[in-house]
């Protein structure tokens, strides 16, 4: 995609710090850390939405993620790691091209559990919560 920040790094248009290059991924630091180390992991091809990477596509992407993230805390000396994907619009989304973050976390460093980027939970009874199982669980 032409006007994709993350498809200019993958094609060398615009320069990136790459850390991890697969047939299928790219991984690099992010411009905008959150944390020393914060690492974007990319799927090569365009895709808006994680359901339209291809499963070889994926799996790679999440090898890749799964390869990362301990040397990534070994880099920056981190306690921990937070991995999220913010996969659409309403999810935070910011760039139209799924990709993995992995940002190291630090004892004191005043972040907070994923549980934190939802807001407020919602109250669910059992029955919702059946209903919810039965649908994704087909």
């Amino acid at each position: 995609m032409s006007d994709c920040i993350f498809c200019a790094i993958v094609d060398g248009d615009i320069p990136g710090r790459i850390v991890h290059e697969t047939e299928h991924t790219l991984a690099f630091l992010d411009a905008n850390p959150l944390a020393p180390g914060h690492t974007l992991v990319v799927p090569k091809e365009h895709h808006a939405r994680l359901d339209e990477v291809p499963a070889d596509a994926a799996a790679d992407l999440f090898a890749a993620v799964n390869d990362l993230v301990p040397r990534v805390e070994s880099a920056v000396d981190a306690d921990a790691t937070n991995v999220g994907i913010n996969d659409g619009p309403a999810a935070g989304q910011e760039v139209d091209h799924v990709h993995v973050h992995i940002v190291p976390r630090f004892e004191g460093d005043g972040g907070s559990p994923i549980h934190a980027v939802a807001g407020e939970r919602p109250d669910l009874s059992d029955e919702e919560l059946d209903d919810i199982e039965a649908s994704i669980s087909g």
